[in-house]
């Protein structure tokens, strides 16, 4: 049997991470030497490339002086901490990635407590040694204390450290004397990440993650942690619920290179894609046939938020999406949450209707991206705390933010911080930067970062993670502007823009289709007005010299899914289809709005 090393990457979004597993693929020579590259090869999904960051797990393996080391690439963001749970699972060791001038981020010590909680063994790799401003040796003490602050082990502290750049392929013990290449990596994980430790017994193995043919249908992967799985043997798959299901195996593939390879068995310790079981769900076990043992089941973190999902019932639906009806939306949320684990479903009274719960809204709102770009239409209403009730006291969702910014700006963002219930627990000089560190309820979160970075000029550099429940915080100011709502349908024009243009910033552009009831800015005052933006220039026969087209609009402002779906108030949808996100008032028609205002009040 050849020696086997399987480990995980964990490093905070945009240290290197998936730069540098590109590397190591083709320093271990999978690829012909004339195959060229252009792109990242992980980060394979449109959305990941864009946004920069991992969004799903991944698995490739690479051959090295006789070893076979299984790489597990982990999603760096919280949000997503249903994927990083269960991925360590795979996993004997770590890599822990830091950026040679940020340093040891929030995120990354979300990943990282639970590996080494997880005993799995850290070998620590200061990456971006040519950066300006780098401080590798400042970085390389604060990876310890944070290693401490986790109550690592005596054996996990005694880590051992590598310098380089990932983007210009070289690793090495001493970051002053760059190396010609990034083996010397590869011949630290060997050396120090431990082979996997085979227990003796029948078989188990845990399936933590699932992957989808249309051929084969649902492929279960997972690590053998004992005994040996063979093709066209008969299993037990222990369920969640307790019972025992027979199945027989069909397939068996273990990840070579960027692909899989068949084969007829996998022993103890290595990472398999088991087809032919259809009937699973991640977290169940597959056991021996005779006297099955399940393992433990991997225990997720519970959501925080919810939204509500909806079919789009606006009057411009249907007109650019595929997938429109309620059926199809039950279908996609129930098949998302197979393999999204954070992610849970909950269907209303109104079957039209349905409650998504989720870790935080970059994990919400990378599932209606992937929707929108699959074709699908629909509308979500504002994100909402998930509050829990505990020996009849509230507790909310309690976060710690982190916030670089620079030295000019940094009050401005501690005011708006600490009106919404923000605590200040570390302000320190990083760089060119001041380094602020906040307690905040997640409900203080939502439309902070549109707030932060308009009064940074968009210098400020956010991250958060989920904390603990506490004790109810009390209320918090929400949004202090109103909106600026269409009276009717039809196209905007300039000249009544221009008209209204000290009423607040507009979100439409001149010849943009309207309907009646969409929002379509924002009021500088704080109550809702509905405006006639459809009225042209009435025509006289007089002329005045240059006054006629000379309209000066301001830009209008454009969001971000993210930036929306935090925007929108209470009694507001967000409308996404797979080319617009419009905002509008749940109920279009103003008598209906006026009324339904009356009876809340």
């Amino acid at each position: 049997m050849q020696s086997i090393r399987n480990i995980a990457i964990i490093a905070h979004v945009d240290h290197g991470k998936t730069t540098l597993v590109d590397k190591i693929i083709h320093a271990s020579k999978i690829f012909r030497e004339n195959q060229q590259f252009d792109d990242l090869i992980l980060d394979n999904n449109d959305l990941e490339r864009e946004r920069g960051i991992t969004i799903l797990s991944k698995n490739v393996s690479v051959r090295y002086k006789e070893h076979k080391i299984n790489i597990i690439d982990t999603p760096g963001h919280a949000d997503f901490g249903g994927e990083v749970e269960r991925v360590l699972k795979m996993a004997d060791g770590v890599i822990l990635l830091v950026d040679a001038f940020e340093g040891p981020m929030p995120q990354t010590r979300f990943v990282l407590g639970k590996a080494l909680d997880l005993g799995l063994t850290p070998i620590v790799v200061v990456n971006k040694v040519d950066k300006e401003n780098c401080r590798p040796d400042e970085v390389h003490e604060s990876v310890f204390d944070l290693m401490f602050n986790l109550d690592a082990t005596e054996e996990q502290l005694d880590f051992v450290t590598m310098y380089g750049s990932a983007k210009n392929n070289w690793m090495g013990p001493d970051w002053q004397n760059p190396t010609d290449s990034i083996l010397p990596l590869l011949d630290a994980i060997i050396e120090h990440i431990p082979e996997p430790k085979i227990e003796e017994g029948s078989l188990q193995m845990q399936i933590t993650s699932l992957d989808y043919s249309n051929f084969v249908g649902r492929i279960a992967i997972g690590r053998v942690k004992r005994g040996s799985v063979t093709e066209g043997a008969q299993l037990s798959l222990c369920k969640a619920d307790g019972s025992i299901k027979k199945v027989k195996v069909k397939e068996l593939h273990v990840f070579e290179g960027l692909g899989k390879h068949k084969v007829t068995e996998v022993t103890a310790g290595d990472i398999c894609a088991v087809t032919g079981i259809e009937d699973f769900e991640i977290g169940d076990t597959l056991a021996a046939l005779e006297n099955p043992e399940p393992l433990p089941r991997i225990s997720i973190d519970e959501p925080t938020m919810n939204m509500l999902f909806t079919i789009n019932n606006s009057p411009f639906f249907g007109k650019e999406g595929k997938f429109v009806t309620s059926r199809h939306l039950r279908d996609r949320l129930f098949k998302e949450m197979e393999k999204n684990l954070a992610l849970r479903v909950e269907p209303t009274d109104n079957e039209d209707k349905f409650l998504v719960y989720g870790r935080g809204i970059l994990h919400l709102s990378v599932l209606i991206e992937t929707m929108r770009r699959e074709g699908y239409e629909l509308q979500v209403g504002q994100p909402q705390v998930i509050f829990k009730e505990e020996d009849g006291q509230k507790l909310e969702p309690i976060e710690t933010l982190v916030v670089d910014v620079p030295d000019t700006t940094s009050g401005k963002v501690i005011e708006l911080a600490t009106q919404r219930k923000g605590e200040l627990l570390v302000m320190e000089p990083k760089g060119d930067l001041q380094h602020l560190e906040f307690r905040i309820p997640s409900r203080g979160l939502i439309g902070l970062r549109n707030n932060v970075l308009t009064a940074t000029q968009g210098e400020a550099i956010m991250n958060h993670r989920f904390s603990a429940y506490e004790p109810f915080k009390g209320p918090i100011p929400g949004r202090n502007s109103g909106s600026i709502i269409s009276m009717e349908g039809g196209q905007c024009t300039a000249y009544a823009i221009d008209k209204l243009q000290d009423r607040g910033v507009f979100f439409v552009d001149p010849g943009e289709e309207l309907y009646g009831g969409q929002v379509i800015g924002e009021h500088s005052r704080d109550n809702d007005i509905v405006v006639n933006v459809q009225k042209g220039k009435k025509l006289t026969n007089m002329r005045a010299s240059g006054s006629d087209d000379n309209t000066r609009i301001a830009p209008a402002k454009k969001f971000s899914l993210e930036e929306a779906m935090e925007y929108i108030q209470k009694d507001e949808y967000l409308e996404i289809t797979p080319k617009t996100i419009r905002m509008r008032k749940i109920h279009l028609d103003e008598n209906e709005r006026n009324r339904v205002a009356k009876q809340l009040s």
